[in-house]
């Protein structure tokens, strides 16, 4: 059963850990991560962007799924469904299909529209049991069309936002999506540190997660991070897989092409690529 995901993250804070959110974007990705957290006994949080839930076919087909998976492969460790990067009213669309959690960006909008949303947000979602993540800041690069420069979050404005009651928070902190340049600066530990001043107890989020070196990931967490996004390096592993299968023309050999074992090699990286992330964040036998 899906539950919400704050739980699994107040106990990643006062652990000294952090929870995985990886993306979906079919069924093998979803397959290889529920069966990855079981394996390595860890929670686990599937995050869905409005694009990807747009591609696997609409929210209700993702929650069917994912419904269906964790029944079917017995999953029996704390797994959140969680829409990331959500519209205002995108959040309102998860909350419909039976999402146990949204999360809400509004680090475009001016500070007051930002609480304004956020606060209607957080009554509907808490009313149904769900857990809700704001955004305060911009998550650098390009997400579903949305550019963000990478500003690091005000602090005092993570502050007016944690007040409002939200579950856990994304604070900019200088991490980009997809693939980090040559000429990054790094995560601005100062801003981390003042926004966890700010915001106490509440668990903190690192979007970005795909390329960030291990001792970063490391330090954010004792920091106050508790749940950490990673996407592209599941996508860049899959690619490379399928890549050498069908480069060594093993798609040619006997039913080689049957999309059972055409994707098995992506698959495999996949969980690889989770295993070795739950290991670095300090979830495996946390479940």
């Amino acid at each position: 059963m899906l539950v919400s995901a704050t739980e699994m993250l107040k106990k990643a804070k006062a652990g000294h850990y952090a929870v995985g959110q990886f993306n979906i974007n079919n069924l093998e990705w979803t397959k290889a991560i529920l069966l990855t957290a079981k394996e390595n006994r860890s929670p686990v949080i599937l995050g869905v962007s409005e694009g990807a839930g747009k591609y696997m076919g609409g929210y209700d087909v993702v929650v069917g799924m994912v419904n269906g998976l964790l029944k079917d492969l017995d999953i029996d460790v704390p797994v959140a469904l969680h829409l990331d990067h959500g519209t205002f009213e995108g959040c309102y669309k998860c909350i419909e299909a039976g999402f146990s959690s949204i999360m809400f960006d509004g680090s475009h909008y001016p500070i007051d529209e930002n609480i304004a949303k956020t606060t209607e947000l957080v009554k509907v979602a808490h009313g149904k049991g769900m857990s809700i993540e704001a955004e305060v800041g911009s998550i650098g690069g390009e997400e579903d069309g949305v550019v963000g420069m990478g500003e690091c979050a005000d602090p005092n404005e993570c502050k007016q936002i944690a007040d409002l009651g939200v579950d856990f928070l994304a604070a900019g902190i200088g991490n980009i999506h997809g693939k980090y340049p040559a000429n990054w600066k790094g995560l601005s530990f100062e801003t981390l540190d003042a926004v966890q001043q700010k915001t106490g107890e509440l668990p903190l989020v690192l979007h970005g997660g795909t390329g960030i070196p291990a001792d970063m990931i490391k330090k954010a967490i004792t920091l106050g991070v508790a749940k950490i996004n990673v996407n592209t390096e599941c996508q860049l592993a899959f690619a490379e897989a399928t890549r050498k299968y069908v480069e060594a023309g093993k798609d040619l050999e006997g039913k080689g092409f049957d999309p059972r074992k055409l994707l098995a090699p992506g698959f495999e990286a996949i969980k690889a690529t989770v295993k070795e992330k739950m290991e670095l964040f300090g979830s495996v036998g946390r479940a």
